[in-house]
């Protein structure tokens, strides 16, 4: 029986395992240079995007396995429109920027209509828009560029916001702030984690055991307390991680906690028992693609700010990365199953790989080929733990 728990355990935290391992194994490959403070920023700076994109893809995948093929070029042309806004016409920055969650969000009330409504195939909607907004993106560009990229760096505002860190302090010097907001989080888990065992344990509900809930919060709390120390010492929080902390609690909230949530899931299961039962599947298809498009805005913001310009480049591949993420994390690519505590590991996993692979100076291609082989054996993974549940 003992036996049979410990297996449990380790299936059900299998990504977890696997992360944790992969970031050892670079570690190990570049000397170290993973574990060093800048590194620890640059896996939150240079991957937000992913985490951003991959909550919004969750909540399409839930619905049946959707995608949005669109997002990555999506990102290229609303930032193309923001380079002119700010930049060629001297817009405000607060007025561009929603300017932009305007366009954002008509595309994704137009592209939800036609999906939910019009009934057409969520990859053919969205594969217009993958070739359509890259070529339009790219268009944009180089009628109001010579270079085909407009800078940004002129709007301080802008890239304080999206690219900038909290109370900043020189690299190397320790940041009390940063350590402090370590604290706090640990703090909130532990509080959440035993409170949540509590309620489920006074409505007679199955809950884990307390030393298994003490085991969990001593390494969350470890892991926290790392990654709050690197943080500290490469200068500070970046106001990125702000943005990417706040959007997966707001979602894990809806997925978790509301009676929206909980629709995204059983249209994933069987869609045609939830419309029987009185559920609008249409409106809710409708929200995911609108939610998606205006998670693609937000991601926009970030892409841009940290490169501080927009340029026709912007986005490759967004969308591909926010899948693999995904699946990565244990979302079904059959709808109905997953969760955003599962894509924040599949996102992470994604993110140190590239920044692993980057250090060790893997060509550009062969990254392509090891994230393929990933995707590919979560999938594997997924199916025949699918088989093996529905056997028994």
């Amino acid at each position: 029986m003992k036996d049979n728990k410990v297996l449990t355990v380790l299936k059900k935290n299998a990504m977890l395992i696997v992360l944790v391992l992969v970031y050892i194994f670079f570690t190990a490959m570049t000397a170290g240079q993973m574990f060093q403070p800048m590194n620890f920023n640059a896996l939150i700076t240079q991957n937000a995007y992913v985490f951003v994109l991959a909550t919004g893809m969750l909540m399409c995948m839930l619905t049946g396995g959707n995608i949005d093929l669109s997002c990555g070029s999506f990102v290229c042309f609303l930032g193309a429109i923001g380079g002119i806004l700010m930049t060629v016409k001297h817009i405000n920055p607060g007025i561009s920027i929603l300017l932009m969650l305007l366009v954002g969000v008509i595309y994704g009330a137009a592209l939800g209509y036609l999906i939910a409504y019009v009934n057409i195939p969520p990859w053919i909607a969205t594969l217009a828009g993958y070739l359509a907004f890259r070529g339009w993106g790219t268009a944009l560009l180089s009628a109001n560029s010579t270079t085909g990229s407009i800078s940004l760096a002129a709007q301080k505002g802008f890239l304080a916001i999206f690219s900038g860190k909290v109370f900043s302090t020189p690299a190397g010097q320790m940041n009390a702030v940063c350590l402090a907001a370590g604290v706090i989080a640990s703090a909130i888990v532990v509080i959440t984690g035993f409170m949540g065992r509590a309620n489920k344990v006074k409505k007679g509900y199955e809950a884990e055991s307390l030393v298994s809930l003490l085991v969990r919060c001593v390494l969350s709390i470890a892991a926290i307390m790392l990654f709050a120390y690197k943080l500290a010492m490469a200068g500070g929080i970046p106001t990125v991680l702000i943005w990417v902390v706040v959007i997966v609690l707001i979602y894990h909230f809806i997925t978790s906690s509301t009676t929206l949530g909980r629709y995204f899931y059983t249209i994933g299961g069987n869609a045609e028992a939830t419309r029987l039962s009185g559920v609008d599947t249409k409106k809710i298809m409708f929200f995911a693609y609108l939610n998606m498009a205006v998670l693609t805005v937000i991601t926009t913001y970030i892409v841009t700010a940290r490169f501080q310009a927009a340029n026709s480049t912007a986005g490759t591949n967004y969308e591909m990365d926010a899948i693999a993420a995904c699946v990565v994390g244990g979302v079904s690519a059959y709808g109905g199953a997953g969760n955003i505590f599962g894509m924040v590991v599949g996102a992470t996993l994604i993110g140190v790989i590239n920044l692993g692979m980057s250090l060790m100076g893997v060509d550009a291609n062969w990254q392509k080929v090891v994230k393929g082989v990933v995707l590919l054996a979560a999938v594997v993974f997924d199916i025949l733990a699918e088989k093996k549940n529905n056997t028994k």
